[in-house]
């Protein structure tokens, strides 16, 4: 009986957690990076510093209390084929298109330097992000899907933030 009990329990928390955007749980997310997540969430539809993306992740780092150099190196580098990335982790475009199919409807979006942070995991290669200095939202924080399947070019580098 405790084997299925436990079997239930684990289908709850996998349901619960796709429920609410991220087959994270809580608990396994470093505090840190949860510190990330909590600042980044509370700014959506505002303007962060001057607008520009780096802003963004400049900013919740330093309110998460995240040691950082101060310019591109946001963390210890993540390779998200090997690594689970989380909620919190920082991720630098260079020269990147990301061709996303709805329907019969291609759209392609290009960044050349861009930064974002990861505020929910939907499964390897699949997050959303918070960034801000793109379209539609322009300089205030929205929040956006990326799917590693549709990134076509470019180089996409995930940092995790460390205390």
């Amino acid at each position: 009986m405790g084997h299925h009990f436990a079997f239930y329990a684990a289908l709850m928390c996998f349901i619960t957690s796709r429920a609410h955007g991220s087959f994270i749980e809580n608990d396994s997310i470093p505090a840190v990076n949860q510190r990330v997540v909590d600042f980044v969430m509370g700014q959506v539809g505002k303007k962060v510093g001057r607008g520009e993306c780096w802003d963004l992740a400049a900013e919740a780092l330093n309110s998460a209390g995240a040691k950082w150099d101060g310019l591109y190196a946001f963390g210890v580098v993540v390779n998200w084929k090997t690594t689970e990335i989380l909620p919190g982790d920082i991720v630098q475009f260079a020269e990147v298109e990301v061709r996303h199919q709805e329907g019969d409807a291609i759209r392609t979006e290009r960044y050349g330097k861009h930064t974002a942070v990861v505020v929910a995991v939907k499964g390897r290669g699949n997050y959303e992000l918070a960034h801000q200095n793109v379209e539609p939202v322009g300089r205030k924080v929205g929040v956006a899907p990326l799917n590693m399947a549709d990134v076509r070019g470019g180089k996409l580098v995930f940092f995790r933030p460390q205390e």
